[in-house]
């Protein structure tokens, strides 16, 4: 059969629930180069650093000390980790917000080695682990919600036959290592109980908007620390604690994420070479891929160009008119009539485009105007020779529909919220600090969850809490 690049494989597998024995031939870096497609590395060289001594430190206590592991933090706000094939474990910075001392991280480190090192993520064993991954992963590549939870629907069903065993089992490898370290194997139960509060949130949340919500260990019915089976997972490690024991290393951790990103990090989201933003004007564009770009600031005007120069496209703002964009080309801006003429609608915004037929000495020509506020928006994509333009043309079309306004969101994005630590005092309360850091409800929940203290309780005084802020 036709060899089917990655990406179509995987939005194909979700969508079809295609068997993941089909995608056998997919390698751990291949999966590696499609999350780095998605989602970026987060950019902080001292905590990945961090996580990558972490994690030598774990696989050296483990079946398969001295082979090869890829830890990579991910600049993702989900509170997740997992790991796929060929050793490869993933961190989102999400996940950094919720956890509260080193111990737990490793907790979570060395459960997801577990998951290696027990053979979940191969073969028949690893399908649930895989379907997870890929099915998150075709839903980026395909933009669908649906084909998320076609795929999550998938690896659930897996789920009921293997996934409890193999959770368990890789819960009772990572308590195995982390005693062998000298830290605490009950830090596993604390960190667990944080994601199983979390997961509880955001089904409510889900659920109050009438949609479903996968989460992280969402396999356990009880509660971690009512679980039997892994606390006798647990207490089984305890027998294995190495004579040297290691603090919590709460400290150290707080020191290492303070100022981290909370939420979306619209700021790491903004650096594509390809993106002209004016930010005066509160609008940006994407050239084609590789372009570049010349601006003048002064008339708010850019042109974008390949390496070759053999093509260009320009914008320009202009006053607009009380006409409509169609009528703004013919009648103010005297545009000849355009051929393949119609309406565009770019972010939902106004706007009409199409081509202007070339002379003898003159190739055709993209138009189009796009309405924002005051400012008819109009661009022009032109080429050398005649023979390039159709191919070139696709370019135009694709850059004319990523025109959008630059949203709050973005434009507060430039400062992203992040964590911070503070010192409960006997008058703190999470209900006061929400008052303080001008906090809605939903925003009071999270502080709660990140804190340990979900659904209910407050701080006491001289603990450490975290807050975050812009």
């Amino acid at each position: 059969m036709t060899y089917l690049s990655l990406p179509l494989q995987l939005a194909l597998w979700a969508a079809l629930l295609i068997p993941l024995e089909l995608l056998a031939k997919t390698t751990g870096e291949d999966i590696y180069n499609e999350v780095l497609q998605s989602t970026p590395i987060y950019d902080d060289p001292i905590l990945d650093s961090y996580i990558q001594k972490l994690g030598a430190e774990i696989i050296a206590q483990s079946e398969m000390a001295g082979e090869k592991f890829t830890f990579t933090l991910l600049d993702s706000p989900d509170l997740n980790a997992f790991a796929t094939r060929d050793n490869y474990v993933y961190v989102n910075r999400g996940l950094l917000n919720y956890v509260s001392n080193e111990a737990q991280l490793v907790s979570v480190l060395a459960h997801e080695v577990g998951h290696i090192t027990k053979k979940h993520v191969t073969g028949q064993e690893g399908k649930a682990t895989g379907a997870q991954i890929l099915s998150t992963i075709a839903a980026v590549l395909s933009g669908s919600g649906e084909v998320y939870e076609a795929g999550m629907a998938y690896a659930n069903s897996i789920i009921r036959g293997h996934g409890r065993r193999n959770e368990l089992e890789a819960d009772e490898a990572g308590a195995e290592y982390m005693a062998k370290l000298g830290y605490a194997p009950s830090e596993m139960i604390s960190m667990l109980s944080i994601m199983k509060d979390y997961e509880m949130l955001q089904k409510d949340r889900a659920k109050a908007k009438g949609a479903s919500k996968q989460t992280y260990h969402g396999i356990f019915a009880s509660h971690p620390r009512n679980d039997s089976r892994l606390r006798t997972v647990v207490s089984k490690a305890q027998r294995l604690q190495s004579s040297e024991s290691r603090s919590d290393g709460a400290e150290k951790y707080r020191q290492l994420t303070e100022g981290l990103i909370w939420g979306e990090n619209f700021l790491a989201k903004e650096k594509k070479p390809e993106r002209y933003s004016d930010m005066t004007l509160r609008v940006r564009l994407d050239y084609p891929e590789g372009w570049t770009q010349t601006n003048d600031a002064t008339k708010h005007s850019s042109v974008g160009e390949p390496e070759s120069k053999d093509a260009k496209l320009s914008l320009t703002p202009i006053a607009r008119t009380t006409q409509s964009p169609e009528e703004y080309l013919y009648n103010f801006l005297k545009v000849s009539k355009l051929e393949q003429g119609r309406e565009i609608s770019p972010a939902g915004l106004k706007g009409f485009s199409g081509i202007l037929p070339g002379t003898d000495n003159q190739p055709d020509q993209r138009i189009a105007v796009i309405y924002y506020k005051l400012n008819a928006f109009v661009f022009s994509g032109e080429v050398d020779k005649q023979e390039q333009f159709a191919a070139t043309d696709k370019l135009f079309t694709e850059s004319l529909k990523t025109f959008r306004p630059i949203s709050r969101r973005e434009i507060e994005g430039q400062k992203p919220k992040t964590i911070h630590y503070v010192k409960a005092t006997n008058a703190t309360t999470f209900d006061g600090l929400g008052k303080a850091l001008n906090l809605s409800p939903t925003d009071i929940d999270d502080l709660r969850i990140i804190n340990g203290h979900y659904p209910s309780g407050e701080p006491r005084a001289g603990d450490w809490i975290k807050i975050f802020k812009q």
